[in-house]
């Protein structure tokens, strides 16, 4: 089934949740081993008003959120984590992002994928590797 999605029910999958369309999130790219997305800038993101940075927990959303989605190509869903860990690179000014997700190991059970998030002119902010519970639905 996951390989017979088309790119707009991918977007339709990935953009479903309130929080995905509060981040503003839009599929760019979907690869047979990843996918690439965009999250729109809200002033919202800011953790202070003096400093104007993005809150880490947007970039750890978007390391999670890409990872997850990297695997719709096999799953056909999104896919609860199990474990994710996020490094930070840079801080992040103010404007829209783009989250990378590639799919390290696909398995029955457990899958692991990676994603990185940069800020508009390409810079890395965020990197970071999660495991995925796979197994297929329940009947």
């Amino acid at each position: 089934m996951a390989g017979e999605l088309t790119f707009e029910q991918i977007q339709d999958l990935v953009t479903s949740g309130p929080y995905h369309q509060w981040l503003g999130l839009k599929v760019i790219a979907v690869h047979e081993d990843g996918i690439e997305i965009a999250a729109k800038w809200r002033e919202e993101w800011v953790i202070s008003s003096q400093r104007r940075y993005i809150h880490g927990g947007i970039l750890a959303s978007l390391v999670d959120i890409a990872g997850d989605w990297a695997l719709v190509r096999r799953t056909g869903r999104g896919v609860p984590t199990i474990n994710l860990h996020v490094d930070y690179h840079s801080a992040a000014a103010p404007g829209d992002l783009i989250a990378r997700g590639k799919v390290i190991k696909f398995g029955g059970q457990f899958s692991t994928a990676e994603a990185h998030v940069f800020d508009q002119s390409g810079k890395l902010l965020a990197s970071g590797r999660g495991t995925y519970f796979t197994a297929p639905p329940k009947a």
